[in-house]
């Protein structure tokens, strides 16, 4: 190989000058990566040596960079080298010199096998990837080659030294399988000549680990060397004889974590399912492992506890259902399940004390699944088995949930507490799941339990014990309906019963009302007995997620209900706000519900209270805007402005989003006058005016201010109309003097709702031609400082032609240019404008008949924008993006067939156009393909997504299976 090493070292090519790639460059830059002080240094002796790796002189440094004399980082470097050549460049190896490749390797392999580890196993996965090159055909019996190799006498190295450099080979040989880049045929072969090859290790692996004079290194490796055969997909009847001596030496602490590794890779393979006998036979060796765990536990030794539970929770996740199926041996799976049960309520407090009961959550949804699949009289059969089980599961989880006493929770870190939260957060979610099984009788047993805690004089009160099992009721209420149990109202009633001394609690006992809101919808006399709680709670800011997340609940489904506690509502959230108690997205959430509750009410109650709410902050308003502009008041700025949008998000006299009952709806009169969000909004329009022009050039103010704007005619829709004229008028002049996108999006807003109605056609008409002049002005200055505004623009532009395609009718809007300034936005790299730009061509081509500006501007253009579609296809824009192509060529093909048929033929007759990888043949394909397809828009996107492979050289690759 060292008299030839030029000549298989083609892929190299491109890199830098062959000179450069000497063995003393290679060393002096390996120095510099590892003791060069200067950052910069190190980052380009890595990107030289990247280079180095891949260059033709690799195949000469490489060996000498492995000589004796060298230190571990020079050889590994020399190793590595050798290693991407093989893997990666492997076409570039002449087959006669493979035989000489491979001696080399087994040869340096033998010479490391008493050196250094790290460079002993890349020598290893060079060889590795070597023989899954050369596998099946040109060395079909790799596997036992190696080990019949190894094991020959006449070695320099000592037996062990031997034994451990074959288990690291054996061991690293599926691992590079796994993550090699064969092509899928090659695969399949090599994977298939692996299976037939695990016949000449698995016994070796056997007489090494139940040898009782094997050291306890070279078990440890078989244990490994085994872990990583499995994940072939062995068959789990061949892997028997290994995992019972695994199982055996679990009892061994040095094997401990290698044993449970190679246990769980050979249970969860797939395919084990199917050698059900083999798995009737782990139950056994599974439970008797039940001893060593108690003791684990007693002893506080986690490590032992967990590596237990993996294993029995692999056996019992992976094949619940083929073990349930056993019916005759099902005392023996239940015994396993009560094993893992165990493990469940393991004593401690997650993640602090213990971190296994997290691990067997996803076995108790796999168990219910398995056991609600089954036929009506199997499943009865089990039902009655295990609803037991399930009850006991409840308790366990409740119990696990629960806080440590104040002092100890005191002392966790953040991430511990916030680990805890997730920790509960999975219970929660696995309640909820359970509930699919037990029923009604979950709820019952739950509030039977919160009584007696809460009327029994006999046992001490404990705060966590009423928490958990509010908890347990709030994550089952929060997502089922629970309007039809019997235990609310007597939950309900429980509630200001509790004794609420702690945080924890209290905001439990908020969620838990927040998650019965509905059902407070239904029973209105039950809300007086929990909502003095919530408001009483809105003053603590240590409750002020819980407390303003459930008041937002209650007023949003309780509403109609409200009117008689309105004035106390809106008093108390007037308060809390103006002492800044809550966080500013707490805030929101608090006029939100404020938005709700006076929905409901009377128009002139709406006002006054909209008077009392809103007074203070355009006082304070009034004051900024007098101000000169500066950080703190732009905050506060943008603060009273989100208040007020927030509160017009939700204030809808109209309820335009109710879907309550027409019954309930006829309780309200319907509203006379005005609608009170357009009074306020005319009152304080000219406030607004001032403030927008003393920070015009803040994006974050004038986002603000659309805000409100966006938010109300969302909300008011029609009852919008009588502000739309200045609104107009305000926009135009805002966007007229600094163009941002915000106030695009609101003019998309007032199109989409208002442009139909002839009263409203001419403001709308006159926004809509200003901010395109301005726009196009813009294109010409150079827009690509603004993807927002381009994107924008865009979807403003599909939105007119969807709504009003009168809007492309005046003579003032110059089309031509709006459609060339689209085909330059397909081109932006930011892939929501190219979107944005797709949407409008697919909006407009549908319009060529009915709006003559339209037909004459595509009949004009459309070539140019063929070119860019094709030129986007052809490479130039993200494979992610094509979909959106797609839909301009279908759109094309639709609605310009004739057109398109002779812009096709022409565009692609130009070399190289629109890749230089696509034969003639290729391109004439292609465009018939399109030409033909006007119905089927998913077949469109289908030949787009081949094409596009063929022109970026990508097609019949791995790499495609990543879209």
């Amino acid at each position: 190989m060292e008299r030839r090493e030029e000549q298989p070292g083609a892929a190299g090519a491109g890199a830098a000058p062959a000179l450069d790639f000497t063995v003393e460059n290679v060393e002096k830059a390996l120095h510099q990566l590892y003791y060069d002080p200067n950052i910069e240094n190190k980052n380009l002796a890595q990107k030289w040596l990247m280079q180095a790796q891949v260059s033709p002189q690799a195949w000469h440094f490489s060996w000498q960079l492995l000589q004796p004399d060298k230190v571990p980082e020079i050889q590994y470097f020399g190793a590595s080298a050798l290693h991407i050549k093989i893997s990666r460049y492997w076409s570039d190896i002449p087959t006669d010199q493979y035989e000489s490749l491979k001696a080399q390797l087994f040869t340096q392999i033998t010479r490391f096998a008493s050196g250094s580890k790290i460079v002993l196993t890349r020598l290893c996965v060079a060889l590795a990837s070597l023989a899954l090159s050369m596998m099946p055909d040109a060395w079909p019996c790799a596997v036992a080659d190696m080990v019949r190799l190894f094991q020959a006498e006449d070695s320099p190295v000592d037996g062990q030294g031997r034994c451990l450099a074959l288990l690291e080979l054996l061991t690293v040989l599926p691992e590079e399988f796994q993550t090699s880049r064969l092509p899928q045929y090659r695969k399949s072969l090599v994977r298939a000549n692996l299976a037939v090859e695990c016949g000449a290790v698995f016994p070796l692996l056997e007489q090494l680990l139940q040898q009782p004079s094997s050291p306890s290194c070279v078990r440890q490796k078989v244990l490994k060397c085994f872990s990583s055969w499995v994940q072939l997909e062995v068959p789990l009847q061949d892997c028997e004889e290994l995992i019972q001596a695994a199982f055996a030496a679990l009892q061994d602490s040095e094997l401990f974590d290698s044993s449970v590794e190679a246990i769980v890779n050979a249970i969860s393979q797939p395919d084990a399912q199917r050698y059900v006998n083999t798995l009737l036979k782990l139950i056994p060796l599974v439970l008797g492992l039940q001893d060593q765990l108690r003791q684990a536990v007693q002893n506080g030794d986690m490590e032992t506890s967990h590596g237990i539970c993996r294993i029995a929770v692999a056996l019992g996740e992976n094949h619940s259902r083929a073990l349930l199926d056993q019916v005759e041996h099902w005392q023996s799976f239940l015994a396993l399940v009560n094993m893992i049960m165990f493990c469940t309520g393991i004593p401690g407090h997650f993640p602090v004390n213990e971190t296994t009961s997290s691990l067997t959550l996803t076995f108790w949804y796999t168990l219910q699944d398995d056991i609600l699949s089954f036929e009506a009289e199997k499943q009865a059969v089990y039902q009655q088995v295990y609803r037991p089980v399930y009850f006991q599961l409840v308790d366990v989880l409740l119990h696990k949930a629960q806080f440590p006493s104040d002092e100890e929770y005191g002392f966790w870190s953040s991430d511990e507490k916030e680990q805890f939260r997730i920790y509960r957060v999975d219970i929660s979610d696995t309640l909820m799941y359970v509930y699919e099984m037990l029923g009604a009788e979950l709820l019952s047993n739950l509030y039977d339990k919160l009584g007696r805690l809460l009327t029994s004089s006999e046992e001490p009160y404990s705060w966590q014990h009423t928490e958990a099992l509010l908890y347990g009721f709030q994550s089952i209420a929060e997502t089922i309906d629970v309007n039809y149990s019997d235990v609310v109202p007597g939950l309900i009633g429980l509630i200001p019963r509790i004794s609420i001394s702690n945080v924890q609690l209290a905001d439990t006992v908020m969620f838990t009302i927040g998650a019965l809101s509905e059902w407070l919808a239904d029973h209105p006399v039950m809300i007086n007995s929990v909502l003095p709680l919530v408001l009483h709670a809105l003053g603590n800011p240590e409750l002020s997620i819980s407390s303003v997340s459930t008041l937002k609940k209650i007023c949003r489904e309780c509403k109609y209900d409200l009117p008689p506690y309105a004035a106390n509502i809106v008093a108390v959230s007037q308060d809390v706000l103006m002492k800044q108690i809550h966080k500013t997205s707490q805030c929101m959430w608090l006029m939100q519900a404020l938005g709700f509750l006076l929905s409901a009410l009377q128009v002139e109650e709406i006002l006054k209270n909209l008077h009392s709410l809103i007074s203070p902050y355009i006082q304070q308003l009034e004051k900024l805007a007098e101000e000169i502009p500066n950080p703190s008041n732009k905050l506060a700025i943008v603060h009273i402005l989100g208040l007020l949008s927030n509160l017009f998000t939700t204030l809808d006299v109209s309820h335009h989003e109710d879907d309550h009952e027409g019954s309930e709806l006829r309780k309200l009169p319907v509203p006379q006058g005005p609608n009170p969000v357009v009074v306020v909004l005319q009152q304080v329009f000219q406030l607004i005016q001032k403030v927008l022009s003393k920070w015009l050039n803040d994006a974050q103010v004038v986002e603000a201010v659309c805000a409100i704007f966006e938010k109300s005619v969302k909300t008011l829709l029609d009852d919008f109309a009588p502000m739309v004229p200045q609104l107009c008028e305000m926009l135009g002049r805002m966007y007229s003097t600094i163009p941002q996108a915000s106030a695009l999006d609101l003019t998309r807003q007032l199109v989409h709702i208002f442009a139909h109605e002839p009263a409203h056609f001419p403001p709308i008409e006159a926004l809509f031609l200003l901010v395109t002049s301005v726009t196009l002005t813009l294109f010409q200055q150079g827009p690509r400082d603004h993807p927002d505004i381009v994107d924008s623009f865009m979807q403003l532009l599909a939105q007119a032609l969807k709504r009003k395609p009168d809007l492309f009718l005046c003579e003032r809007l110059d089309v031509k240019a709006v459609f060339q300034c689209a085909v330059l936005a397909l081109k932006f790299p930011e892939a929501p404008t190219v979107k944005a730009s797709c949407g409008f061509f697919t909006e407009l081509l549908p319009r060529c008949g009915e709006v003559e500006p339209v037909g004459k501007v595509v009949q004009e253009d459309g070539r140019m924008l063929l070119i860019a579609v094709l030129e986007a296809i052809g490479g130039q824009a993200s494979r992610s993006l094509m979909d959106c192509f797609a839909d301009i060529l279908f759109a094309l093909n639709k609605h310009c067939f004739s057109l398109l048929s002779v812009w096709i033929k022409e565009a692609f007759q130009s070399p190289g156009f629109p890749s230089a990888r696509l034969s003639p043949e290729q391109k004439d394909t292609f465009s018939q393909q399109i030409l033909r397809e006007r119905v089927n828009k998913r077949r469109v996107k289908e030949m787009v997504k081949e094409f596009t492979l063929l022109c970026r050289g990508l097609h019949g690759t791995d790499y495609t299976a990543d879209y």
